[in-house]
């Protein structure tokens, strides 16, 4: 559908907000800046911003883009044939080549990520975030498989899938530390999938298949 007026006005305030905010967070640390100093650098009221983003940290990580949902979206959106592993696999291997946002390689994320490196509240939220995605992902696999009560198996495909999802974020930003460009990154974390996959077991690679 064609995006109305008060539609647009509105994604451009909160894209303005964002993009302010990210300026200065990174230009003085994300505990050194208030949310009034955004405000008012975005030329926004206090309580405009508010109804744009419910906390300081959500201006980093907003909740649309950074959500406790991923992998369980990935999973529910799996091809029939497709295991839950694979499914996570494959979206990481397009979002590397497509240099997507969602793997931090676009222009000028490196200030971006030692911005958020330094700041224990995000580094926190961050962590929170991981287990949050990996618990939203056992429920998924639980209910898709049938899993019995006490049944542990969704629990520890869903912790490898975890593991390997935050080894990709973890290891793109030290390349970012380091210095190295978005292609060579995108390369390497392409090479990394590919020994994950291979040293994934047999069972957690095929769990979950979803019928044809």
């Amino acid at each position: 559908m064609t995006e109305g007026l008060r539609e647009r006005k509105k994604r451009q305030t909160r894209q303005r907000i964002s993009e302010v905010a990210l300026g200065l967070f990174v230009a003085r640390g994300f505990d050194r800046v208030t949310i009034a100093e955004v405000a008012a650098a975005a030329d926004v009221s206090v309580n405009t911003l508010y109804n744009y983003f419910a906390a300081k940290e959500d201006l980093v990580l907003p909740p649309d883009e950074a959500s406790p949902q991923r992998l369980a979206d990935i999973v529910r959106d799996r091809q029939p044939g497709e295991s839950a592993a694979r499914a996570v696999l494959d979206r990481l291997r397009d979002e590397l080549r497509r240099r997507d946002r969602k793997v931090g390689l676009t222009a000028g994320f490196g200030p971006v990520f030692e911005m958020m490196r330094a700041a224990p509240t995000l580094t926190a939220r961050l962590e929170d975030l991981g287990r949050q995605m990996t618990d939203a992902l056992v429920t998924v696999l639980t209910e898709e498989t049938g899993a019995a009560p006490g049944d542990q198996t969704p629990r520890v495909v869903a912790s490898q899938i975890g593991w390997f999802h935050s080894l990709v974020y973890g290891e793109i930003g030290r390349r970012i530390v380091a210095g190295e460009k978005p292609a060579t990154i995108a390369a390497a974390l392409l090479e990394l999938l590919d020994v994950v996959e291979e040293t994934l077991g047999d069972r957690a690679l095929n769990y979950a298949i979803r019928a044809g």
